[in-house]
């Protein structure tokens, strides 16, 4: 082939833009810096690029949004999107659709997926529960009722994902701690922990996998578990923490997650009280309070842990505050907007995605100058989850 038949060769278009009907080849890309926002009203989530700050697509269909959250594949292509009236979505994030969708219960909190990424775990509070599916088709692979009296079934909070394909659970109305192991996913075999404490509302594992701590609403104090003793045993932590005050009315109920964690310290939230509980997670002992603006609903600690962010219940809910670490004081409070449901750290904690319900935004905040990024429409959105954390224990 003579040298100007080659140049001319190599500036045709591809074949396929030749030939009527033929789809273009999608862009390749990764997908470490892809997220959702769920879209509470509609039903919705919004695909999301961290590093344009930009919206790529919505889907659709995901059923009764108002307590969603979501977990991710692996590799960070499929958000399982877990939904309040049952329904668990397997969302393709390259692709923008639906790869999958069952209805698995009438009433649904949430879930995990296990650290080897092949199972995804509902919690349910109707019927009472978690079931098991197979992470790649959606099969159902173990049904574990949460049946704690002849007949009686409790809610289950708080569930987690820990090492080698375990999960771990509270059961509010039963007052116990569940560890159920899939090893096995055809017969899971279930440790069973009575007597932890008063109405365990949410739970936390530690990013080491080694802790799971409960936050009790029946009572001031922690149950708490180290995984890695033998035998499992519950004990109270911060007992009476409140004593001698008198709780406020809970607006909102607080959340805890592995992301509280900043070092060896836990930022967590006091029921009923304007104040975040600083704990040593060596003796488990408290060693400060910060007095912050309202009833704490998230603390979450930015990755490096030098920050911890803090939103809050009605009245109080459109302000955010930080707290600096090192010196344990706020060091900044301002209103991103109204009705601040959620709060999502950048993988690095460059930046702070929040968002505000009743402004129909999400804001992306600078989090070492705090200063607004961009915006996003978005509608009545409620939680942010980003891949980042489908490599950490208890995300």
């Amino acid at each position: 082939m003579k040298r100007r038949d080659l140049l001319a060769a190599l500036a045709l278009p591809p074949l396929a833009a030749l030939v009527p009907g033929c789809a273009q080849t999608p862009a390749l890309r990764g997908t470490g810096d892809l997220g959702l926002v769920v879209e509470r009203a509609a039903g919705s989530v919004v695909v999301v690029d961290t590093s344009a700050r930009a919206v790529l697509g919505r889907v659709g269909g995901l059923g009764d949004l108002s307590h969603a959250s979501a977990v991710f594949s692996r590799d960070g292509r499929y958000a399982y999107v877990f939904g309040r009236d049952g329904g668990l979505s397997k969302v393709d994030l390259l692709e923008r659709r639906i790869a999958g969708r069952v209805m698995q219960a009438g009433n649904s909190i949430g879930g995990a997926i296990s650290a080897d990424g092949t199972l995804v775990a509902a919690q349910n509070y109707t019927p009472g529960g978690i079931k098991v599916f197979d992470a790649a088709t959606l099969a159902l692979v173990a049904d574990v009722p949460a049946e704690y009296a002849p007949g009686q079934r409790s809610r289950v909070v708080g569930l987690v994902d820990l090492p080698g394909r375990r999960f771990a659970y509270s059961l509010f109305d039963a007052d116990a701690i569940w560890i159920t192991d899939c090893s096995d996913a055809a017969a899971p075999k279930t440790t069973q922990l009575a007597g932890i404490g008063r109405q365990p509302y949410d739970a936390l594992v530690t990013p080491d996998g080694r802790h799971y701590v409960a936050g009790l609403f029946g009572e001031d104090g922690l149950a708490l578990v180290d995984l890695w003793a033998e035998p499992l045993r519950a004990r109270k932590v911060l007992s009476g923490y409140g004593r001698g005050q008198a709780p406020l009315p809970v607006y909102k109920m607080p959340h805890l997650r592995g992301w509280a964690v900043a070092g060896r310290r836990a930022y967590l939230p006091a029921i009923g009280r304007h104040e975040v509980l600083v704990v040593d997670t060596e003796s488990w002992q408290e060693v400060g309070r910060i007095a912050v603006a309202g009833q704490p609903v998230f603390v979450m600690a930015r990755p490096d842990g030098r920050q911890v962010w803090v939103n809050f219940a009605v009245p109080d809910y459109d302000r955010v505050q930080v707290i600096d670490t090192l010196t344990q004081q706020v060091v900044q409070t301002f209103s991103p907007g109204k009705a601040v449901l959620h709060l999502e750290f950048t993988p690095r904690g460059d930046a702070v995605w929040i968002s505000s319900r009743d402004d129909h935004r999400v804001s992306i905040v600078d989090t070492t100058r705090f200063t607004t990024l961009a915006t996003l429409a978005v509608d009545s959105p409620s939680g942010i989850f980003f891949t980042s954390r489908a490599h950490r224990v208890g995300f």
